[in-house]
Formats: structure tokens, sequence, C-alpha cells
């Protein structure tokens, strides 16, 4: 692997930029995947950290599952620390999950905190980041407790999602999402109700689970023994156009699927509405599928080249929610289902990666079923490339 730095890419970076840029620039028809070693690149993981994860908007979670006053949930962006928090107004905001004072992690995981103790030496900041208390500080000259607030991050909720950017200048999700606004709003996500989330690292680099992520092409083979079955490949459609933001399929469920179609009780979605799902992804990293009774969604973090942190998680339509008699046993098949799925695709990534190692690996062609991953080498060329 080369070594280089962001202003000053290595030879071999270059060359794997200039292969990036050369195969984004082609027509779909003609599209190819990328170069086995632009997964393992030293110099492009470094160029993705300064131009992709500094830059854009990632996705935290689902605004849902953390709906009461003090819930929160942790993060990271470019490996910093972050936690979302619902505020007493009822608003979720981002902090630096690092203690002003000996730089001490805040908080882990999930939970609900009416104030937040750093547990080194319980400095104490309320919901709004600012510090309310710090013990033993009046010996020290001009202490101001006004001027150790937790640094905040812009945060925007879109369509039941939380976005997240350490960038000020970053243009607004909704602004960016809005050709995608009018299909996502159908299933009126904000309502689902969040019935599982787990985080998970995998041995992988992250755009290869990105791009697994977002073709349907493997799904009849590598996933036949759960959703692979249901899917109408053939009716699958794509935008008209790329978007620099995102990208996206729609694709309907058959009449048998366990998954994936309209409740009874669902009263606004009309006609082939009732058996179609959207499936978009928001680059860099998030992607789900919205359905009309769940969605289930990935999180994606780079760690390094060779691991990604991947936060999964699943919410159901609220008329299908409610309707569950046993609501224990019923979640409990779902998870078991939604681990199989998350295995199938696990074996695939960490394959693939294992494989990008090979010497004899070329970019082949795409199928047209994959032509959401030539929107995201696209977007991984305007970002990295200029």
């Amino acid at each position: 692997m080369s070594t280089t730095s962001t202003n000053h890419p290595s030879k071999d970076t270059q060359q794997l930029l200039t292969q990036l840029k050369n195969i984004a620039a082609k027509d779909t028809v003609d599209a190819t995947n990328l170069p086995a070693k632009i997964y393992r690149d030293a110099g492009i993981a470094s160029l993705e950290q300064d131009k992709i994860w500094k830059q854009d908007w990632v996705c935290a979670g689902f605004a849902a599952d953390i709906p009461i006053v003090g819930d929160y949930l942790t993060y990271s962006i470019a490996n910093e620390p972050i936690y979302c928090i619902r505020d007493a107004d009822g608003d979720v905001r981002t902090y630096s999950n690092v203690c002003r004072h000996r730089m001490m992690q805040l908080l882990e995981g999930r939970g609900n905190k009416p104030r937040i103790v750093c547990p080194y030496h319980a400095w104490t900041y309320d919901l709004k980041g600012e510090l309310v208390n710090a013990g033993q500080m009046q010996n020290t000259i001009n202490f101001d407790k006004s001027a150790h607030c937790l640094p905040e991050f812009r945060t925007e909720i879109w369509n039941g999602w939380i976005y997240v950017t350490i960038n000020k200048d970053a243009l607004s999700v909704a602004s960016q999402l809005k050709p995608l606004d009018a299909l996502v709003a159908k299933f009126n996500l904000d309502q689902y109700v969040p019935v599982l989330q787990k985080d998970h690292i995998w041995d992988t680099n992250w755009k290869l689970l990105t791009e697994n992520f977002m073709e349907g092409y493997h799904l009849p083979i590598a996933h036949k023994k759960t959703v692979g079955a249901w899917v109408g490949l053939k009716d699958t459609v794509f935008p008209d156009t790329s978007h620099d933001a995102f990208t996206y399929q729609t694709f309907t469920k058959s009449d048998d699927a366990m998954f994936g179609r309209a409740h009874p009780d669902n009263t606004t979605l009309t006609d082939e509405w009732r058996y179609t799902s959207v499936m978009p992804t928001v680059f860099p990293s998030h992607m789900y599928v919205a359905a009309p009774d769940h969605l289930w969604y990935l999180s994606l973090r780079a760690k390094g080249i060779e691991q990604v942190a991947v936060r999964f998680g699943v919410s159901i339509a609220p008329e299908v929610y409610h309707s569950i008699k046993n609501k224990e046993e019923w979640l409990t098949e779902l998870e078991i289902f939604f681990d199989k799925v998350n295995e199938e695709d696990r074996h695939l990534v960490e394959g693939i990666y294992a494989g990008s190692n090979s010497s004899f690996t070329k970019p082949g062609p795409l199928s047209w079923l994959e032509r959401e991953i030539h929107d995201f080498e696209r977007y991984l060329a305007n970002r990295l490339c200029r």
C-alpha cells in the first residue's frame, strides 16, 4: 500500500485516481468495476477522510430511536466522537462526545440522561451542551464555565433520519435530497416504530459494502434463502438522471413476500405503491430500504482500510406494529431473519475484500442491475479527483 498526504498523493495513488476518473466518465452501458487496489490504498483512504467524511453529511440513525427528552445515541464522524440527544425543546442536537476537561469520552452506546456527567471528574453538561457544574475548580484563576461548552455540530432531520456534518459550509440535506423527497415521503417514515438496532464491525473496505447494498443483481443467488426469492428484478427502475448526493432504485415484492407489502390498515399507499419499495443510497454511506410495511438501513463508517463500522436498524410501519399480538415472539423471528440477511452479505463483502488482494484482478463490466455502482463511482470521482 502506498503512503501519501492529501496535498501530495503518491504516484500509485495518482494512478488510481486517474483510473477512477476515467471509469466515472464512461457511459453507464460501458461502465466497469473499480480497480482492486482502490480498496486497499492508504492514499485513497486519506483522501476519503478529508474530502468525504469531513465534508459530507452522514446518518447517525433514526430520529425515532431517541424519542424522549434526554434520549441519546453515540456515533463518530471522521474519527470524531459525537452524540445525538433529544433536548428539552424536543429537538435533536449533536455535540462532541469528549469532555472539555481531560478528553474523557462522555457517553457510550445509547440511553437517556437528564444531564451529561463525565465519568472521570464529574464535569456536568446540560442537554444544550453547556457546562453547568465543575467541582473543585474554585481555586483555578479566571475559571469560567461558559468558556467550556461542548462543540455543537450541524444536525438536520430529513424524513425521520438524523444527518450530521462537521462541515459548516455543506449544503443542507433538504436541498441536496429534494429530488428524492417525493418518493421517500410517500411512506411517512418518521411514523415508523424502531424495533431493532445493532452495531457491527466487518472485515472489509467500506466502499465494497456500499456497492453491495446498492445492487440487486446478487439477490437471487446470495440471498436465495431470505429476501432473494421475493424481489422482481425485472421491475427494477432507476432514476432518469444521476444525482450528486444520492442514487436509488425501486422494485416490487411478490404476493408471497414475508416483508415488503402494505398492511390492510394502510390507507395512504395506493396501486403499485402497496408492494413497491424504494432503496436509496445517500452518499457516502447511508443506505436503506423503505417498504410499505417496514424499513431497514445501514449507516457505515470507515475504520481504516480493512474494516467498516456498520450501524444496522429495522423499523416497522405503525399499523403493522399495532396489529402484532405476540410482539416478543414476532420481533425475535424478525431479528433472526435479518441476522441471516446480514450474515449473507457479510460473507460476500469480506470475501470480495480478500479477493481484492489478488494480482490477477481487473475491473469487470457492470450489469444493468448495477447502475447505482456507476453512480457511486461518479460520486467518488467528484469528491476525490477534483
